[in-house]
């Protein structure tokens, strides 16, 4: 290495050739891929589309049948949605109902715009 030049690779006393990125608030950064992860499964992203699509809260028992997987992955999937928030659920008995959130019907609408398609 030349004794002109930093470690940088850029020559002492020059201008870097471009101004430095913008900072990243590290907190927005992990929330986002927690709910770009619990999105980015097929079972996961079909189990949303299917409660949006809903009128009203889905049960899990009918989830199940709709995806065609065990109650036990139904159920995980649906704990790592509502873990990021996408979810909600409230309890009827011994049943658990599950509903979009806003961001989650923001997100989707997002998404359909971005095909070009609305469902």
């Amino acid at each position: 290495m030349a004794k002109d030049t930093i470690t940088d690779g850029t020559a002492e006393g020059s201008d870097p050739c471009c101004a430095p990125p913008g900072d990243v608030d590290s907190d927005a950064m992990a929330t986002d891929l927690q709910v770009l992860t619990a999105m980015g499964n097929d079972t996961r992203y079909e189990l949303l589309r299917r409660i949006a699509n809903a009128d009203d809260g889905v049960c899990v028992c009918d989830l199940e049948a709709a995806v065609g997987v065990s109650q036990s992955a139904v159920s995980q999937a649906l704990s790592r949605l509502y873990t990021a928030q996408l979810v909600t659920r409230r309890k009827e008995g011994s049943w658990r109902y599950y509903e979009p959130t806003e961001t989650t019907a923001a997100l989707l609408e997002t998404l359909d715009d971005l095909r070009g398609t609305h469902e």
